[in-house]
């Protein structure tokens, strides 16, 4: 029994860090590019100007080092210090799904808002185990 419930918690540490990876890898990549293009973050028709740039830098400030923290913690194993950067990031995201909200940029908010619940759920399970 004790066999097949370790066999169990290692595919379930597996899954969990395998999806929070693609989730920091998108978000990541996303900012990269955002960086490069900021007025794709932009609706048809609005103006590029300082303030999407300036929120462009900011969003990779953040988003590129979680990502890569949050990938070289799951690469290594590390799920006891991987559970508190997951809450850092499922806190960002649910920032960013408060922007869209404000912005009235329903895509962004159900986009942020289901990574913000599988970071923290994924979190939540990593602080139980």
């Amino acid at each position: 029994m004790l066999a097949l419930t370790a066999h169990t918690t290692d595919t379930a540490h597996l899954v969990i860090g395998l999806l929070n990876v693609l989730i920091a890898l998108v978000s990541g990549v996303s900012a990269v590019v955002g960086l490069a293009r900021p007025s794709l973050a932009l609706a048809a028709g609005e103006p590029l100007n300082s303030g999407v740039v300036f929120f462009a830098r900011a969003y990779a400030v953040r988003a590129v080092p979680l990502s890569v923290v949050v990938t070289v913690l799951v690469a290594a194993g590390s799920w006891d210090a991987l559970a508190p950067v997951l809450i850092v990031s499922g806190a960002a995201q649910l920032g960013d799904a408060a922007i869209g909200a404000t912005r009235r940029n329903p895509g962004m908010l159900a986009t942020a808002g289901a990574l913000a619940v599988v970071h923290l759920v994924s979190a939540g399970w990593l602080l139980t185990r």
